[in-house]
């Protein structure tokens, strides 16, 4: 039965450019239903994956209309029958982030399957409880599902002061390996440094993958994360080790590559896919995950925040800005309310 209550969320009646997305007053709250948590949301990340949704490009498309958004972060307000053994201590008013939703995060509330639904500490806000779900556990799945990344191995994380970027750096860092990491400002070069990257490159500047060799004294990188990879892949290429492996985890387009770069070294590109994550690599990625934020090493770096009826702006932006610092953002309510 549908909620007689009502919420402000995003809604899209049309795949098109950003101004399709449009914040609505009326949307009916929904109710948590089978293994489901309805959570009273207060920041919601904004992920690229969203913009090519959005404009009706990406291989999946939901169906009309739909409100966007992964990366809720927020407080329980009722679950649902049949909770699953690893959340089944969750009750109202507990701090959770989510790695996917069913309704939308982009709202006041929304619902989320009980394997979605993950605990968020005290130590950190809301706003960073955004920036974990996508970015992580993407991360954690590159590195580790994907490319099966080892202590001692050099990883070369291109587009390092994204969101991704950043978990990519933190996790890299914590599993042993030496981080190598783009960016295309000064200022994300320093992030990009501070969050655990041992030397940062300019991939703007002419001549940068020649210094990346030249940090590794010629002999290359053993995993390269890349986020934008119709523009990198066949450079990528030429600065792999033998064996080496390209993790696709974004690309915007076609690329031209040679398929000698790859036999010449015997190296692999791999596609990267958080929807293709079995239960028990959720729970993995879950686990891991939660022991750095108890260690302290996962510390969500948040980028430019919009308020929830400038959802527009942020599709925007995260395509079109210069250089990326952090994850963006959206703000639902304030913090101070919860």
């Amino acid at each position: 039965m549908a909620s007689s209550r009502l919420m402000r969320a995003i809604r899209v009646s049309e795949f098109g450019p950003p101004s399709v997305l449009r914040l609505c007053s009326d949307v009916h709250v929904p109710n948590p239903g089978h293994r489901q948590v309805l959570i009273s949301v207060y920041a919601c990340g904004v992920n690229p994956v969203e913009t090519y949704i959005r404009a009706g490009t990406y291989g999946r498309k939901p169906a009309l209309p739909y409100t966007p958004g992964s990366d809720a972060a927020g407080v329980v307000e009722a679950v649902g029958e049949g909770m699953c053994v690893c959340v089944c201590v969750l009750q109202a008013g507990d701090r959770v982030f989510t790695t996917a939703t069913e309704s939308g995060g982009y709202a006041e509330l929304a619902v989320a399957a009980d394997d979605s639904v993950h605990r968020l500490p005290d130590a950190l806000h809301f706003t960073q409880g955004a920036a974990i779900g996508i970015p992580y556990f993407t991360a954690y799945r590159a590195l580790l599902h994907k490319a099966h990344a080892k202590a001692g191995e050099t990883v070369l994380i291109h587009g390092a002061s994204g969101g991704v970027g950043v978990a990519a750096c933190q996790l890299s860092r914590a599993l042993g390996l030496r981080v190598l990491g783009t960016a295309g400002t000064p200022e994300g070069m320093e992030l990009v440094v501070s969050n655990g990257a041992h030397l940062a490159f300019n991939h703007r500047e002419e001549g940068y993958t020649d210094k990346i060799m030249e940090a590794t004294e010629g002999r290359g990188v053993d995993v390269i994360v890349e986020m934008l990879s119709n523009v990198n892949l066949s450079k990528d290429l030429q600065m792999l080790a033998y064996g080496g492996r390209v993790t696709v985890v974004g690309s915007r387009g076609s690329v031209e590559i040679n398929p000698r770069d790859i036999m010449a070294k015997e190296s692999s590109i791999m596609g990267v896919a958080l929807f293709f994550a079995t239960p028990e690599e959720k729970k993995e990625c879950g686990a891991a995950l939660y022991a750095g934020m108890e260690a302290g090493w996962l510390r969500p770096v948040v980028g430019r925040q919009y308020p929830l009826d400038m959802a527009a702006q942020a599709h925007h932006d995260i395509i079109e800005c210069p250089g990326a610092a952090g994850k963006m953002v959206l703000t639902v309510r304030p913090e101070s309310s919860s």
